[in-house]
């Protein structure tokens, strides 16, 4: 008898040509710490199909509803802001310095291109450093604050300001998205335009597979996490949710330098991050976790002490309090411009909120102690 040919499983991605076109406009864009608004209006042209309707807050963020008649209300969360940097003073010889907007990298700025925003439009100009030729290794200099300064091919402060440049401009890198051995997606503001990105396809897939969901959900694109989860701390006094599952970037601790003794042991490709901390909701996470097991979705476990430093925090103690949790997606680099996070890692963040989401009843109650 002839043996009967074993066929390999092949894993259909949930990602279309449409996603991966939307991934790479929203990338490519800036959406600075304050200044999110072209990134928002982006997220937004893509949301609009599958939400019911949607406003955004004074600050700029944006929110996509499912269902708005409902009173039940669940928050899935992503922040849109990126690191970037101020016009803080202008030589009299045109050379210009910098003031943070964000946890910005003075490591990494000399050599690089950036984008100046001014009225006028776009201003090219470059992070210069002095060649290794003329540095005296007796008095080697790092890179900081007090050194770093731009460059925009102007002899005077005059010229500069001729371009529109004055002092609180805004300040990108200009590094774009690429793919890495078809594995990874790279480029600059991952951290956490690729959440904004996986709630955006959270949403494709409820509308796509006619799901229907009993309560309210509240697709949430916040501003300022950046600074302090500031546009997660005012839009939470608006929406008052029941529920609140955030997503942001975590360290993949595999590449050089990196310490698993006190950053843990994560690794990209290896699936979702689940946190454990005070405004981790127990009840909630114990359900992510049951969701991740019955559609067999990998995801590895982390420790947060005191605080997750993500917009989990603003939710969890707002508004008397919300059941929250954090979906984390391990990222390579973090604050660099070749942030780094799995392919694989993207799709099972989405499959999981998803997944999540479907396990959630409607007046779901989430209390430890029940009367």
């Amino acid at each position: 008898m002839a043996k009967k040919k074993t066929e390999k499983k092949i894993s259909k991605s949930i990602l279309t040509k449409n996603s991966h076109d939307f991934l790479q406009k929203y990338l490519n864009n800036s959406s600075p710490t304050g200044f999110e608004m072209e990134g928002q209006k982006i997220w937004l042209e893509y949301i609009k199909p599958y939400i019911d309707d949607y406003y955004v807050d004074n600050y700029g963020t944006a929110v996509g509803i499912i269902n708005p008649e409902a009173a039940y209300k669940v928050v899935i969360e992503a922040h849109a802001d990126e690191i970037s940097w101020f016009v803080n003073y202008i030589t009299s010889d045109g050379f210009i310095y910098l003031r943070r907007n964000g946890g910005s990298d003075h490591m990494i700025a000399p050599s690089k291109r950036v984008n100046i925003y001014t009225e006028k439009g776009v201003v090219k100009a470059i992070f210069g450093w002095p060649a290794i030729h003329v540095r005296d290794p007796a008095k080697e200099e790092s890179p900081s604050l007090k050194n770093i300064f731009l460059d925009c091919g102007c002899n005077s402060k005059k010229e500069v300001e001729a371009l529109g440049i004055h002092v609180g401009c805004v300040i990108t890198y200009e590094d774009e998205f690429m793919i890495l051995n078809d594995r990874y997606y790279v480029g600059r503001a991952l951290d956490n335009r690729v959440g904004g990105f996986m709630i955006a396809e959270v949403a494709r897939l409820i509308k796509e597979s006619k799901t229907k969901i009993p309560f309210g959900l509240y697709i949430v694109n916040s501003v300022q996490e950046e600074v302090g989860l500031r546009g997660a701390e005012m839009i939470t006094q608006t929406i008052k949710p029941n529920v609140a599952i955030v997503t942001d970037v975590c360290h993949d601790t595999q590449s050089p330098m990196m310490n698993k003794i006190s950053n843990g042991d994560l690794a990209c490709g290896k699936g979702p991050v689940l946190t454990y901390g005070p405004a981790v909701q127990n009840n909630l996470l114990k359900l992510i976790i049951e969701a991740a097991n019955n559609s067999k979705i990998p995801f590895q476990r982390a420790a947060a002490s005191r605080a997750t430093g993500t917009d989990t925090d603003a939710f969890a103690y707002s508004v008397g309090g919300v059941p929250s949790a954090l979906i984390s997606l391990p990222l390579r680099y973090m604050h660099t411009t070749v942030e780094s996070v799995h392919k694989e890692d993207v799709e099972n963040v989405i499959k999981l909120i998803y997944k999540s989401l479907k396990a959630i009843k409607n007046n779901h109650d989430f209390k430890y102690i029940k009367k």
